[in-house]
């Protein structure tokens, strides 16, 4: 990897304003003398720029990059760095324990898979997030709270990164839907959790439809619905 390598990946993060303060000075500092990065940036801010209903693009609340990359990770900083000497620590306990209590070393095996999975799952958004080519914040209000959705569209691999953040539960007997906008009309995707203390993190496909995705909304829906439409009141609701 090349030292530009590092710039081009962080496009997406840079225009999202998730990176460091140090590494947002640094790529400030290569903007002002890469014309490619520049311009690429300058085409990334312009998506953000028509957020639905002409909301102008709004940062998000301070600290919030922050929360989002420890949710996503949620293990002290450097857990990459000692995780596969965890691993094989743990697959070394469970071959002892299994010689000597086959029971313990099931469960031990049980669980280095069940990491191993984890780890897998956090590589898997965190990738996305990396190679996003559009980012798009629409703020979203409930019960008094304020929040929003993040979206970061990856068209290489066709999959997004949705990102709930600030919103309470939804209303007892109800969920929050998220909604792929195709030509033909939504596409019922996942439920999303509220939780005000902790952001939502979904890695999304496209739905396997002939129709070209266009957008994407979120609604609250009652919990026992299987409609193929939105009943309840939207929340939100972007186009490309």
């Amino acid at each position: 990897m090349s030292a530009h390598d590092w710039y081009v990946e962080n496009r997406a993060a840079f225009v999202a304003r998730s990176l460091d303060p140090d590494e947002e000075r640094t790529y400030r500092d290569h903007l002002l003398h890469c014309a490619e990065c520049s311009a690429e940036v300058k085409r990334l801010e312009a998506d953000l720029a028509w957020l639905p209903m002409g909301v102008a693009p709004v940062a998000p609340p301070p600290g919030l990059a922050r929360r989002l990359a420890s949710a996503i990770l949620d293990r002290p900083a450097g857990w990459r760095r000692y995780l596969p000497y965890g691993l094989a620590a743990a697959l070394l306990v469970a071959v002892g324990f299994g010689a000597r209590d086959r029971a313990e070393g099931v469960r031990l095996r049980s669980l280095l898979a069940d990491t191993e999975t984890r780890m897998m799952a956090l590589e898997d958004t965190l990738s996305v997030l990396r190679s996003a080519q559009h980012v798009q914040q629409i703020p979203i209000s409930m019960e008094g709270k304020h929040g929003g959705l993040l979206i970061f569209r990856d068209s290489g691999s066709h999959r997004w990164c949705v990102i709930l953040h600030g919103l309470p539960p939804a209303p007892a007997g109800n969920v929050y839907q998220f909604w792929f906008i195709t030509e033909t009309g939504m596409v019922r995707s996942v439920e999303v959790n509220g939780d005000t203390s902790r952001p939502a993190f979904l890695t999304l496909g496209m739905p396997p439809v002939p129709a070209p995705v266009m957008g994407a909304a979120l609604t609250v829906e009652p919990a026992v619905s299987t409609s193929s439409e939105p009943q309840g009141p939207q929340l939100a609701h972007v186009t490309f």
